[in-house]
């Protein structure tokens, strides 16, 4: 989760509505069976079954809205993260979801320089925010660049969220692989890079836990084939932009990343 807050430090906050958006969603799969590692895109705006509570932290009702607002309820920390967890579990007809993690959008130059900058070729025009940032440009992102490719987003102009989670999922791809080379290099890299994240970041997933996956998916395949974005259609609602996913897309992407043909099974 990427938590739309600019805070140096993540805050416990008092049981309501202010817990923050997670503008950025994305599910992890990791697969020892077939060595992969794929990761799914949701947009921001998925209209989705989303628990409503009360400022004593009191169950409401359940609602259809857009998926990022469930992180705002609850106090901003653990509780939050549950909430959305248990929301993109229940948009994936229940799966079981072993982990959580996130993090204010602070955190994304710092740790895009702790991996030595990213690369990318600019998808969108965004020089009314950086010079670098020119469409079609080839740049090497690093510092508040880098938090402004993956963060910013024309909030004037319709569908803008769907372009920016584009954005993201090309500069995770080559987060990732920077990332891995940094591991190999030495795995406790990934705990200098737990910590640099720490003051920012709400997680169940321990800093032992995220050296030893570290250590066991180095081999595994990714990259862009094994990157997905839920399939859907972005309309305008009655104040806000709403995606619609493709019901039978998804069904059809969770049968590909999580299950087998039986004739494979032995």
């Amino acid at each position: 989760m990427g938590i739309d807050k600019q805070d140096e430090t993540v805050q416990e906050m008092p049981e309501g509505t202010d817990g923050g958006q997670a503008d950025a969603l994305f599910l992890l799969v990791l697969n020892p069976r077939r060595k992969e590692m794929d990761l799914i895109g949701i947009n921001r705006n998925t209209m989705t079954q989303i628990d409503m509570y009360s400022d004593t932290g009191a169950y409401i009702n359940t609602v259809t809205a857009q998926i990022c607002v469930q992180h705002g309820f609850g106090n901003g920390m653990e509780k939050s993260c549950v909430y959305q967890k248990e929301a993109v579990s229940r948009l994936f007809y229940g799966l079981p979801i072993h982990g959580y993690a996130a993090v204010n959008f602070s955190a994304a130059a710092s740790l895009n320089d702790a991996v030595g900058g990213v690369d990318v070729t600019i998808l969108e025009d965004m020089t009314s925010e950086s010079p670098l940032l020119e469409e079609g440009k080839q740049v090497h992102l690093e510092g508040e660049d880098a938090l402004t490719y993956v963060r910013w987003r024309d909030t004037d102009a319709f569908a803008s969220a769907d372009r920016r989670l584009e954005r993201q999922m090309q500069y995770l791809e080559g987060f990732v692989e920077k990332t891995k080379i940094s591991a190999r290099e030495d795995i406790f890299n990934i705990a200098r890079l737990y910590r640099a994240a720490s003051p920012v970041m709400v997680t169940d997933v321990t800093a032992d836990k995220a050296v030893y996956l570290a250590s066991q998916t180095l081999d595994y395949r990714g990259g862009s084939n094994n990157f997905y974005v839920l399939e859907g259609e972005t309309v305008m609602g009655e104040q806000f932009e709403e995606y619609y996913i493709d019901e039978t897309a998804l069904y059809e992407m969770i049968l590909e990343i999580f299950y087998d043909p039986v004739s494979e099974r032995n």
